[in-house]
């Protein structure tokens, strides 16, 4: 992020609160420091959200920034103003976990300067509700909002979720980066850019009949590769396997980004001459019982494993 400022010669960097996810330590707000002090044409605005709210005894509270950074440790909305560009940013920190005030609500544009931004944490009953369809009345020429881990665009309403730069958690699925915008005197225009070095992905894995434990992992290899070996797994096997075999899930990982795989497969069971071969006997009729509900069905799943525990205690 950094480097794209830089490069890009921002004027200004946005930081819309849980810059850390808990409590930040003395030494990780340094080493923050150090690199925002490395932005060479760049003014850096931030506030804290709910995980890195000011607790009375935070580092936040009593932390010498560097020039170029200002951080607002109000808990009402406060106003940064940076003349050289005819700008005010406005915001407020968040002082607890919780905070289920809309305080955004009436927090309208003080026409300070001539482009005015607002910085907006929360989104949620717990975390200062957002109405959208209030954003606009409030008169800024964009708003930049928080707490929401994937990047969502408001064009109507000039607002937008930057998201997470990279993703949090395996359920943290898509594509992860940073808005870019400008702002003149024909408006404000802003974009997602994607930038994160790597994705969480859901992916499903067919398996069919003849497949073993070994040309299942080829198969799952083979889909990384197609899908890239730079992300992280979420892996769900899918279809009809050898009722004999049963896989080994903690051996599907052939690049060591997997972090889950379930196995939703079914066995394979040809019901139709197992009844007529067992017809007289238990097996034939817990068949009988169940053989016509749909596939996707929980009596389907009964009667698969129902099955495959009879045969079992058959070879027992």
């Amino acid at each position: 992020m950094v480097e794209a400022c830089n490069k890009e010669r921002a004027d200004l960097l946005l930081i819309a609160g849980d810059l850390f996810h808990r409590q930040p330590l003395l030494r990780e707000l340094k080493e923050v420091n150090s690199l925002l002090a490395t932005l060479k044409h760049t003014q850096v605005v931030l506030v804290a959200g709910n995980h890195d709210y000011l607790k009375k005894d935070s580092y936040y509270r009593t932390f010498r920034w560097a020039r170029n950074v200002q951080m607002i440790l109000s808990e009402d909305i406060s106003c940064v103003e940076f003349p050289q560009l005819s700008l005010a940013v406005y915001g407020c920190s968040y002082h607890s976990r919780e905070i289920k005030e809309a305080k955004y609500d009436n927090a309208f544009a003080r026409k300070k300067q001539r482009y005015e931004i607002l910085i907006a944490h929360g989104g949620d009953e717990k975390h200062i509700p957002i109405q959208r369809n209030k954003i606009k009345a409030l008169g800024y020429d964009y708003v930049a909002l928080g707490h929401i881990h994937k990047p969502q665009m408001f064009q109507e309403e000039g607002a937008a979720y930057a998201g997470a730069l990279e993703p949090i958690d395996k359920n943290d699925v898509g594509p992860h980066g940073y808005v870019r915008g400008e702002m003149d005197d024909k408006g404000c225009r802003v974009w997602f850019v994607p930038d994160a070095e790597r994705e969480y992905v859901h992916m499903d894995v067919e398996i069919d009949k003849a497949m073993t434990g070994h040309s299942a992992r080829e198969r799952i290899k083979a889909q990384i590769e197609e899908r890239g070996v730079q992300n992280l797994y979420k892996i769900t096997l899918k279809g009809l396997r050898d009722p004999d075999i049963l896989f080994d899930l903690g051996d599907m990982d052939p690049y060591g980004n997997v972090v889950e795989v379930s196995d939703e497969t079914k066995p394979a069971y040809e019901f139709g001459r197992l009844l007529e071969q067992n017809k007289d006997n238990l097996l034939g009729k817990f068949i009988e019982s169940l053989l016509n509900y749909e596939k996707d069905s929980m009596e389907y799943q009964a009667l698969c494993e129902g099955v495959q525990a009879l045969m079992e205690t058959r070879r027992g």
